[in-house]
Protein backbone atom coordinates (compact mmCIF):
# COMPACT_ATOMS: atom_id res chain seq x y z
CA UNK A 1 0.00 0.00 0.00
CA UNK A 2 2.92 2.12 -1.14
CA UNK A 3 1.96 6.20 -1.46
CA UNK A 4 4.84 8.13 -4.38
CA UNK A 5 4.87 11.69 -3.52
CA UNK A 6 6.38 12.88 -6.94
CA UNK A 7 7.83 16.03 -8.32
CA UNK A 8 8.72 16.74 -11.58
CA UNK A 9 10.16 20.20 -12.79
CA UNK A 10 8.21 20.53 -16.26
CA UNK A 11 5.21 21.92 -17.55
CA UNK A 12 2.45 20.41 -16.54
CA UNK A 13 1.22 17.47 -19.01
CA UNK A 14 -1.81 15.55 -19.05
CA UNK A 15 0.49 13.10 -21.09
CA UNK A 16 2.95 12.74 -18.75
CA UNK A 17 0.91 12.38 -15.55
CA UNK A 18 -0.19 9.30 -17.27
CA UNK A 19 2.66 8.00 -18.31
CA UNK A 20 4.62 8.86 -14.70
CA UNK A 21 1.77 7.13 -12.79
CA UNK A 22 1.05 3.74 -15.17
CA UNK A 23 4.89 3.46 -15.13
CA UNK A 24 5.67 3.70 -11.20
CA UNK A 25 2.34 1.68 -10.57
CA UNK A 26 4.08 -1.18 -12.52
CA UNK A 27 7.68 -0.58 -11.02
CA UNK A 28 6.22 -0.75 -7.67
CA UNK A 29 4.27 -3.93 -8.49
CA UNK A 30 7.08 -5.46 -10.30
CA UNK A 31 9.94 -4.89 -8.10
CA UNK A 32 8.56 -4.12 -4.69
CA UNK A 33 5.57 -6.86 -4.86
CA UNK A 34 3.22 -4.41 -4.20
CA UNK A 35 -0.72 -4.16 -4.90
CA UNK A 36 -1.37 -1.79 -7.70
CA UNK A 37 -5.14 -1.27 -6.80
CA UNK A 38 -3.25 -0.15 -3.25
CA UNK A 39 -0.84 1.82 -4.72
CA UNK A 40 -1.26 6.10 -4.93
CA UNK A 41 0.94 7.98 -6.72
CA UNK A 42 0.47 12.02 -6.44
CA UNK A 43 2.79 14.50 -8.78
CA UNK A 44 3.67 17.85 -8.37
CA UNK A 45 5.19 20.33 -11.65
CA UNK A 46 7.41 22.81 -10.38
CA UNK A 47 8.83 25.59 -12.88
CA UNK A 48 12.05 24.11 -13.78
CA UNK A 49 13.42 27.62 -13.42
CA UNK A 50 12.63 27.21 -9.81
CA UNK A 51 14.78 24.09 -9.37
CA UNK A 52 18.25 24.49 -8.92
CA UNK A 53 21.17 21.90 -8.67
CA UNK A 54 24.59 23.44 -7.46
CA UNK A 55 23.35 26.94 -7.41
CA UNK A 56 22.51 27.12 -11.13
CA UNK A 57 18.62 26.43 -12.67
CA UNK A 58 17.72 23.54 -14.36
CA UNK A 59 17.58 25.63 -17.64
CA UNK A 60 20.85 27.06 -17.03
CA UNK A 61 22.28 23.83 -17.11
CA UNK A 62 20.09 22.31 -19.65
CA UNK A 63 18.80 19.56 -17.80
CA UNK A 64 15.54 18.19 -16.37
CA UNK A 65 15.54 16.50 -12.86
CA UNK A 66 12.64 14.56 -10.85
CA UNK A 67 12.41 13.69 -7.28
CA UNK A 68 9.76 11.14 -5.37
CA UNK A 69 9.37 9.35 -2.08
CA UNK A 70 7.73 6.27 -1.57
CA UNK A 71 6.44 4.78 2.10
CA UNK A 72 6.59 1.66 2.25
CA UNK A 73 5.78 -0.83 5.35
CA UNK A 74 9.03 -1.79 7.13
CA UNK A 75 11.00 -5.24 6.51
CA UNK A 76 8.54 -5.68 3.33
CA UNK A 77 11.29 -5.85 1.04
CA UNK A 78 15.23 -6.39 1.19
CA UNK A 79 17.61 -3.79 0.42
CA UNK A 80 18.51 -5.57 -3.21
CA UNK A 81 15.11 -4.69 -4.32
CA UNK A 82 15.42 -1.29 -3.48
CA UNK A 83 18.34 -1.16 -4.96
CA UNK A 84 17.25 -2.20 -8.17
CA UNK A 85 14.25 -0.09 -7.58
CA UNK A 86 15.99 2.95 -6.94
CA UNK A 87 17.84 2.14 -10.38
CA UNK A 88 15.01 1.34 -12.51
CA UNK A 89 12.99 4.36 -11.34
CA UNK A 90 15.67 6.35 -12.43
CA UNK A 91 15.90 4.83 -15.91
CA UNK A 92 12.39 5.57 -16.29
CA UNK A 93 12.28 8.72 -15.31
CA UNK A 94 15.46 9.45 -17.73
CA UNK A 95 13.47 8.25 -20.88
CA UNK A 96 10.39 9.73 -19.91
CA UNK A 97 11.84 13.64 -18.98
CA UNK A 98 15.16 13.09 -21.13
CA UNK A 99 18.97 14.40 -20.16
CA UNK A 100 18.05 14.49 -15.86
CA UNK A 101 20.52 15.61 -14.02
CA UNK A 102 22.44 13.03 -11.74
CA UNK A 103 21.10 15.08 -8.68
CA UNK A 104 17.50 13.95 -8.98
CA UNK A 105 16.75 11.81 -5.36
CA UNK A 106 14.68 9.25 -5.36
CA UNK A 107 13.73 8.17 -1.14
CA UNK A 108 12.36 4.62 -0.42
CA UNK A 109 11.07 5.59 3.49
CA UNK A 110 10.52 2.34 5.29
CA UNK A 111 7.52 3.21 7.68
CA UNK A 112 6.32 0.80 11.35
CA UNK A 113 3.23 -1.61 10.30
CA UNK A 114 1.82 0.08 13.79
CA UNK A 115 2.08 3.92 12.36
CA UNK A 116 1.13 3.73 8.77
CA UNK A 117 -1.95 2.43 7.18
CA UNK A 118 -5.39 2.74 4.76
CA UNK A 119 -8.82 2.92 5.53
CA UNK A 120 -8.88 3.30 8.65
CA UNK A 121 -6.51 0.60 9.59
CA UNK A 122 -2.64 0.16 10.18
CA UNK A 123 -0.67 -2.36 7.99
CA UNK A 124 0.31 -4.00 11.89
CA UNK A 125 -3.91 -4.74 12.60
CA UNK A 126 -3.99 -6.19 8.66
CA UNK A 127 -1.01 -8.38 8.76
CA UNK A 128 -2.50 -9.80 11.70
CA UNK A 129 -5.74 -10.27 10.33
Amino acid sequence: MPILNVKIAAPESPELTAAVASSLIELTARVLRKKPEVTSVAISYLKPENWIIGGASLPTQGRSSFYFDIRITDETNTKAEKEQYIREAYALFARLLGNVHEVSYIHVEDVRAAAYGYGGLTQEYRYHH
